[in-house]
């Protein structure tokens, strides 16, 4: 199959338009099943180490296991600001959507039971392979106007037990979906000023470092 400029063009414009998305942008409308498909279509087609396909998603629309998320969040992100007590954007910052999102997506890497091609010397191929899936999954929900945030300040340990996860499982995300407002023409924490974007030659590096 080859893909034309048309087709390509587009595929910049996802990639480029993509955004972690907070609570206050999510409306109060249930994805529809078909797309929630699409999306998890995508993260199984995601490239894994030794086709391995580590991945397990956990779809949650139940109120009650959200709730406790939340509240797993808010503990964690106390301590967060603590640790960012010098920045003052950082306790104004809208950093999860748990609870006002139709779905929750929680991400995990199923452990291996036997050795498993490319993670002979690098074992964690297998959880990148996971991260893998997540963007696939992001790029498709942007392409159906559904909006994805990932949420990273949660306990691992809290989260397995809320969920009954099995003990040979490892969290990789915490996804919140759902059709937005808006999407912003720039990432959130660009536009505060956070940090500043870094140009092209400040990422790329030819050959090694001097």
């Amino acid at each position: 199959m080859k893909f034309n400029e048309e087709q390509i063009q587009t595929l910049q414009d996802i990639i480029v338009a993509r955004r972690d998305v907070r609570g206050f942008s999510f409306l109060d409308k249930k994805i529809l099943q078909d797309d929630l498909d699409k999306i998890l279509q995508a993260g199984v087609h995601a490239p894994s180490v030794g086709y391995s396909q580590p991945w397990k998603f956990v779809i949650i629309d139940d109120d009650k296991i959200k709730q406790e998320m939340r509240d797993n969040f808010d503990v964690e992100n106390a301590k967060a600001k603590e640790i960012f007590k010098n920045h003052p954007i950082y306790k104004n910052l809208k950093l999860e959507g748990i609870t006002e999102a139709p779905i929750n997506i929680a991400v995990f890497y199923e452990l291996p039971n036997e050795p498993t091609i490319g993670m002979t010397s690098i074992e964690k191929m297998g959880e990148y392979s996971v991260v893998c899936a997540v963007q696939n999954m992001w790029l498709m929900a942007r392409a159906l106007d559904i909006g994805l945030g990932w949420i990273s300040i949660l306990d691992e340990k809290k989260v397995l037990k809320t969920l009954n996860v099995p003990d040979n499982h490892q969290l990789i995300a915490y996804l919140a979906l759902g059709y937005v407002d808006k999407f912003y023409d720039e990432p959130e924490l660009k536009t505060v000023k956070w940090k500043d974007e870094k140009t092209m030659q400040e990422c790329v590096i030819k050959n090694r470092w001097a």
